[in-house]
């Protein structure tokens, strides 16, 4: 059971330092933040997000997100990008990238062609001195602890914390888009959510949300 007792005291350490990697996004809540807000907020196209790897999953969560907060937008691997899907793009469009290091020759390649074709590119990265932060109209900077992921390597709290940055500006740019949760719940008519919307939107126009 000795085994068993040290899986318990690693798990928690995992979640400790995911939690501190989500905290630690506070800190590029800033100027930087609030630029690429307000571009999502006046953007006429849609915003694609990109990323590779566990970054291209957060991308896809992201995409969803934004969409289902009323700020339309799709998720597009760079790979397929660079496969002909970069036609997909149009001149009032945003890009968003989600890298931790910025270092990834494709998903740079697949943003150094984008950012030719639309609006602009947004990037969440952990280093601003990197090729990706480089090639980007705006920076939103993760500060990660040391420990955030698993032996620096795996992006476990790195990953987590990109999300908390995009969930940030899923919600400010709902807001400022005046896309009330009457809309949400329109647009969302299946599963739980559809289920128990009259009640949900009752509960939270009684909360003034």
């Amino acid at each position: 059971m000795q085994a068993e007792h040290e899986w318990v005291t690693r798990a928690k350490q995992v979640i400790r330092a995911d939690a501190a990697a989500i905290q630690g996004t506070l800190d590029g809540v800033d100027d930087a933040f609030l630029a690429v807000a307000r571009k999502f907020v006046a953007c006429k196209g849609k915003i694609l997000v990109t990323g590779s790897g566990t970054s291209g999953a957060i991308a896809s969560r992201a995409a969803h997100l934004l969409s289902v907060g009323g700020t339309p937008a799709f998720y597009l691997p760079p790979a397929d990008g660079l496969h002909g899907g970069l036609g997909v793009l149009q001149s009032e469009d945003l890009v968003l990238a989600i890298s931790k290091g910025g270092s990834s020759a494709e998903l740079n390649d697949f943003c150094a062609r984008a950012r030719t074709l639309c609006a602009g590119l947004m990037s969440i990265t952990a280093d601003p001195s990197s090729a990706l932060a480089k090639l980007s109209d705006d920076v939103i900077r993760l500060t990660l602890p040391e420990d955030s992921d698993l032996g620096a390597v795996v992006a476990t709290g790195s990953s987590l914390a990109a999300a908390a940055v995009t969930d940030a500006l899923v919600e400010v740019c709902r807001i400022a888009r005046g896309y009330g949760w009457d809309r949400v719940l329109f647009t969302h008519p299946s599963g739980a959510v559809g289920r128990d919307a009259e009640d949900s939107l009752k509960r939270l126009q009684n909360a003034g949300g």
